[in-house]
């Protein structure tokens, strides 16, 4: 994942706000990168270019490769559901659903064949501990549990970037650490790691930790 001078602003005229304003930064696989800063810095701003959400009003994003801006809204979106995972601070876990479809929604999105969707979920809960709750509802799992079956979530489907708004934000210090090793180690075996943190601790376990202030780098 690289930015190149990305400057992103809401609004026109003497209403326009500059969330971003000349951003540059590069994930290689198997980095884990902090983005660290008070709130309104652009650090959600970045997560949502990034993750393909939005498209900068200047600057280049590149995910696996492609450069956002130059894709229409069809391979925006493919792009965004095959290359970019997201972990959120709330879970975003849909709370009828077991935690096995759960994870498995990105891979039935894409039209992967039930037997390795079923392989796929079992591995990817079994990466982060929970192989005995594929069939427990959200309701009946702890805040560290639903984060854990959230990153499952974003990994399934073996994305470019996980992109972690967040992650520890609604959880005890203990379970925030647990979070945080578990997404070290994924980053330990190969995958680019984005996140987003108020967290002290969650800086100390990223390779690199990336201050904003007022849209810029500090």
């Amino acid at each position: 994942m690289l930015v190149r001078e990305v400057s992103k602003t809401y609004g026109a005229g003497e209403d326009a706000v500059r969330a971003l304003d000349g951003v540059s930064l590069n994930v290689a696989r198997g980095e884990m990168v902090a983005l660290v800063g008070p709130s309104g810095c652009g650090k959600s701003t970045l997560l949502n270019l990034v993750g393909c959400v939005d498209l900068p009003t200047s600057g280049t994003v590149y995910v696996d490769g492609h450069a956002t801006h130059e894709l229409d809204d069809d391979r925006l979106t493919l792009l965004r559901r095959d290359r970019v995972g997201t972990v959120f601070q709330f879970f975003n876990l849909l709370p009828a659903m077991r935690v096995a479809d759960n994870v498995a929604l990105p891979l039935v999105l894409q039209r992967v064949p039930r037997k390795e969707i079923e392989a796929r979920v079992g591995t990817a809960l079994a990466s982060v501990g929970l192989p005995e709750k594929a069939r427990a509802y959200p309701a009946q799992l702890s805040g560290g549990q639903m984060q854990r079956v959230a990153i499952a979530r974003a990994v399934v489907h073996r994305p470019a970037i996980l992109l972690a708004d967040e992650p520890t934000g609604n959880l005890d210090s203990q379970t925030g650490a647990a979070v945080l090793a578990l997404l070290r180690a994924l980053a330990d075996n190969g995958q680019a790691v984005l996140m987003a943190t108020h967290s002290e601790d969650a800086a100390t376990v990223s390779d690199r930790v990336v201050h904003l202030r007022d849209g810029r780098v500090a």
